[in-house]
């Protein structure tokens, strides 16, 4: 399967059978991100997780009586 990085736009291939080209397949909302931009972004997130200034900010949980 041919796929293509949403972010530098490099075009791979990767093996039909894994379960990241059954997401891609089944699921148009999920994109693909080559190693080198996924490890970019993990280190730059890393980083600003680091300075304690980086915050997430998480929806509520509800709970359902159901």
């Amino acid at each position: 399967m041919r796929v293509k990085c949403v972010i530098c736009e490099k075009i791979e291939s990767i093996n039909d059978e894994t379960l990241k080209a059954k997401q891609l397949r089944n699921r148009p909302i999920h994109t693909y991100l080559c190693k080198e931009c996924h490890d970019r972004i993990t280190e730059k997130t890393e980083k600003r997780l680091a300075t304690g200034n980086f915050r997430l900010y998480k929806s509520p949980v509800e709970n359902d009586e159901w």
